[in-house]
């Protein structure tokens, strides 16, 4: 097979659209001359990248990039950026391309190897989506650098009558179908390969060895698994970019925002949701967000909201398009019912949701002329028919503050980030998401309430009990950590023997009818293979609240922390070390940043590093001492010189303690601090 010389170049490619896109979009809401640097930046990456693959026709079009970005260091805010816009659209066209099989992509117009003539490709009048930017983990001992590309995912039918463009085309979901297989198909060959060796007899200490490998192929096998989801963020920037244009067309001004991001789905899921949430978004700028003069006479900023939003509940996946636009008008929905045929008395019959059910069952339209946004009664079409697709249902909220949208649907697989627990012989995970605190039991002691044991956290005491009686799970009752663990409607805390760390956990969905607790969510492997139960942290919480959370006495608080870095993996286990103790911390990733949070709060302790851009951490201390308001708080220097003079020079401008990288001991550094604090 020839070697596709564009495989790694459309990684790339995608990556980039994506950054100029968010680039583009931001710099028009606001100027700032950084994101045109930036802008320049990355369409000059492409530039060098397409000329290296011979891509001559994308060269050329990043160098129009530069030329139309340029001016805009000059530009005041906010700034139009269509020109930019519609250079995307083209290369979003020709990246397109480049994403079919070699043998269905046309004829190039311009060859790569010879001088450029013609005229470019025929621009679309209609907005083209751009591809979005997937994230990915990482294989056990193999470098990704790049996302690894999943097979192509089936999109939702749409009516034959309804030319509704995908807002993200299925090149821009997948990259290269055939990776994550090849990861599997060696992984099989390897297996085989463990399956023979195991034959020989003579081998005494292969046994070891085989387990090993068998090991590190679980891990990897679920790594690749993991793989083949994709992040829902990716559908995010084109979103964003259909409401900035639709809401341009309408003459209307929107800001778009978007959450759950990090919520990972199967890619035929996430290409079925994009075409419904592209009608969402379009339907809440068309019929939702008011013109500025309107919103400007109800009270509300000129500036309308919209915003997506994806979530994890339970077994199924809920996205949510939201505005604060004027709410759907059910008496519009009652005049559009009897214009198709529905007879008058029975229309005025129908209550609020059952307008709403009539409007979502599909062929009804509010609007009283056909624009390029609406007008047809089609959009709320394609959300119905891509969650019957998905086995799911829609559901409408609306007043007159505004509308939200949900698509509920199964989620078979969907990949999340959670806290893995130990609690006697058991193992089980809680989404990340849902974690508000992680502390020794130590530092947060469990009290006996009235109802039953209680922690305290910060002024509010809140129901406790442990994760093993939850479980039915065998345990010694020695208590190691305390989670605090958000349900959406309250809050509860859990004690666990020990934690064993964060990962990225494909969840599995189990059976309707099999008989599992409420608080489990599904189901993860862990490297044998093994099942491990994922905790849905509603029902958790549920099970453990016998009393809401209600104001006490002020407890005794450990003091907050400040850490000093400008390395992020300094910061962020010095962080992760401070808050498994109890503190709360604050970071900075200089010594400047360091003294403005000084000046805004009072901290029990600092932790500071020596060796940093501008201002270095004797200079820090030497300032701290220098004012009256910090002067006495206590600091420490964490560094990783070991000179003779750098130890007496550091307390000589004023610092309490002085641990070396190098001989980093987190039990030592824990001790030093407790000590200084009660000082």
């Amino acid at each position: 097979m020839a070697q596709d010389r564009f495989r790694y170049f459309r990684i790339e490619a995608r990556e980039i659209l994506d950054g100029l896109t968010r680039g583009l979009l931001d710099l028009e809401s606001r100027g700032d001359p950084e994101v045109v640097s930036r802008l320049l930046r990355l369409a000059h990456t492409l530039k060098g990248a397409a000329r290296i693959v011979g891509h001559r026709e994308l060269a050329d079009l990043a160098h129009e990039m530069e030329d139309v970005i340029t001016p805009l260091r000059a530009s005041a805010p906010p700034m139009r950026v269509d020109g930019a816009l519609v250079l995307l659209d083209r290369m979003s066209s020709e990246l397109a391309v480049l994403s079919q099989p070699e043998t269905e992509r046309p004829a190039p117009a311009h060859p790569a190897d010879g001088p450029r003539t013609g005229t470019s490709p025929t621009l679309d009048p209609a907005p083209r989506p751009l591809p979005s930017r997937t994230r990915s983990g990482a294989l056990v001992s193999l470098p990704t650098p790049n996302p690894i590309p999943v097979p192509a995912p089936r999109p939702a039918p749409t009516p034959a009558s309804t030319p509704v463009p995908s807002p993200v085309p299925a090149a821009a979901i997948r990259a290269d179908p055939s990776a994550v297989d090849d990861v599997l198909g060696g992984l099989a060959e390897i297996q085989t390969l463990v399956t023979r060796l195991r034959e020989v007899d003579d081998l005494p200490t292969i046994e070891l060895r085989l387990d090993q490998i068998e090991r590190e192929l679980r891990t990897v096998r679920q790594d690749a698994e993991r793989l083949r989801l994709l992040a829902a963020g990716a559908l995010f920037t084109a979103l964003e970019r259909t409401a900035r244009d639709a809401a341009h067309a309408a003459r209307k001004r929107i800001a778009f925002t978007a959450s759950g991001g990090d919520v990972r789905i199967d890619p035929q899921v996430l290409t079925t949701l994009s075409g419904a949430l592209i009608q969402l978004v379009r339907n809440a700028v068309a019929h939702g967000i008011q013109r500025p003069d309107e919103r400007a006479a109800l009270g509300k900023s000129p500036e309308g909201h919209v915003a997506i939003e994806v979530a994890l509940h339970g077994r199924r996946i809920a996205v949510t398009c939201r505005d604060d636009g004027r709410g759907i008008d059910l008496e519009a929905v009652r005049r559009a019912a009897e214009r198709r045929g529905l007879a008058a008395e029975l229309a005025r019959t129908l209550g609020r949701d059952e307008l709403i059910g009539l409007l979502l069952r599909g062929g009804l339209t509010t609007s009283t002329e056909v624009t390029a946004l609406s007008g047809r009664g089609i959009g709320l079409d394609v959300v119905r028919d891509a969650a019957h697709v998905l086995g799911g249902e829609v559901i409408a909220r609306t007043d007159a503050s505004g509308t939200a949208i949900t698509i509920v649907v199964p989620a078979q697989l969907a990949g999340v980030s959670a806290l893995t627990l130990g609690c006697g012989d058991r193992v089980a995970a809680i989404p990340l998401t849902s974690v508000r605190r992680l502390a020794r039991s130590a530092a947060m002691p469990v009290l006996r309430g009235p109802d039953g044991l209680v922690v305290a956290l910060d002024d509010v005491i809140v129901p406790f009990a442990p994760l093993s009686r939850l479980l039915g799970a065998a345990s010694d009752g020695a208590l190691g950590s305390t989670v605090i663990v958000d349900g959406g409607d309250g809050l509860a805390a859990v004690g666990v023997d020990h934690v064993l760390g964060v990962d990225e956990v494909v969840v599995r969905s189990l059976p309707a009818g099999a008989p599992i607790d409420p608080i489990v969510r599904g189901v993860a492997l862990d490297s044998e293979g093994l099942p491990r139960p994922v905790l849905e942290p509603s029902a958790l919480v549920a099970a453990i609240r016998g009393m809401p959370a209600t104001p006490i006495a002020a407890a005794a608080r450990l003091p907050p922390i400040l850490v000093v870095d400008d390395s992020l993996t300094t910061r962020m286990l010095e962080q992760s070390i401070l808050e498994s103790a109890g503190y709360e911390v604050d970071v900075a990733c200089s010594a400047e940043e360091g003294l403005v949070k000084v000046a805004h709060r009072i901290y029990g302790l600092i932790l500071v590093d020596v060796e940093m851009p501008g201002m270095d951490g004797f200079g820090f201390i030497t300032a701290l001492r220098a004012d009256p308001a910090s002067a006495a708080t206590p600091a420490i220097l964490v560094t990783s010189r070991n000179r003779p003079e750098d130890q007496p020079r550091g307390f000589a401008v004023g610092a309490q303690g002085y641990v070396v990288k190098s001989d980093f001991d987190q039990v030592k550094l824990l001790d030093m601090i407790r000590d200084l604090v009660r000082r």
